[in-house]
């Protein structure tokens, strides 16, 4: 990534501080980047094609300031983190049982220790995790994860009622974009995957989440959920622009 294209990025996620590759920049980062550009699968509902590009990924989420799932969230940031000095690794991730191969992209960032990154799985951390650590950390959004040993991967949980509940699988390796290719391809065209079945759209807010699943929009305020039932798609459309800034001439 060009430093002008890091700079329209970094402009498209509001932040005006310094970027120089260091741990509260990675923070702050994660974590505006959470709050700004929504996890949303519009193009896999419409039925378009996702090329895993970078140059494509830029025109979408930064030009025409969309938002999509992890492949391109992930994908790209790593890109702008490489463009500001950082060194980034992606990471394969299996979420189900039996998930398939590069069910789900994240991030590893190396500075004095390596950190888990992923801006793309929804309703997770908002700041970056230790890799190493095998006790529970914060998160940034009030909650506890850790990461387990699970034969040669990694297990990330969260803690949920009481008990560690499985978000996803690190499997080992470094890989390249073009490797999610096949990964990508299936979420965005089979049948079976939940991101083909309907339509999910979420960002972080300063005070929670908020959330659009069809026509259902979920609002969590400090811990507290409230839902309304959107009547018409007109009242989507307002919800996708006033809410997520996706306005129209920018789902296409």
């Amino acid at each position: 990534m060009t430093p002008g294209e890091a700079s329209r990025y970094l402009a498209r996620i509001g932040h005006a501080g310094p970027a120089s590759p260091s741990l509260e920049t990675l923070r702050v980062l994660h974590r505006l980047h959470l709050r700004t550009v929504p996890f949303e699968n519009l193009s896999v509902r419409e039925g378009k094609e996702i090329p895993l590009v970078e140059a494509s990924l830029f025109d979408k989420i930064v030009s025409r300031r969309r938002g999509g799932f992890c492949y391109e969230l992930n994908g790209l940031f790593g890109a702008l983190l490489q463009g500001l000095g950082f060194h980034v690794s992606l990471l394969a991730g299996r979420v189900g049982v039996d998930g398939i191969p590069f069910d789900h992209m994240a991030l590893r960032v190396d500075l004095d220790e390596a950190w888990l990154a992923d801006v793309g799985f929804g309703d997770s951390f908002l700041e970056p995790i230790r890799l190493g650590e095998r006790v529970p950390q914060d998160g940034g959004d009030g909650r506890s994860y850790r990461l387990d040993g699970d034969d040669d991967g990694l297990l990330l949980r969260r803690l949920e009622s009481g008990s560690w509940a499985r978000q996803y699988r690190i499997d080992p390796g470094k890989w390249p974009l073009s490797a999610f290719e096949e990964g990508c391809r299936y979420h965005s065209t089979s049948p079976r995957s939940p991101f083909t079945q309907k339509t999910v759209v979420t960002r972080a807010t300063e005070e929670g989440r908020i959330t659009l699943s069809e026509r259902r929009l979920i609002t969590t305020v400090r811990g507290s959920r409230s839902e309304s039932e959107l009547p018409d798609d007109a009242s989507v459309t307002r919800a996708l622009a006033e809410r997520f800034g996706l306005v129209p001439e920018s789902v296409r």
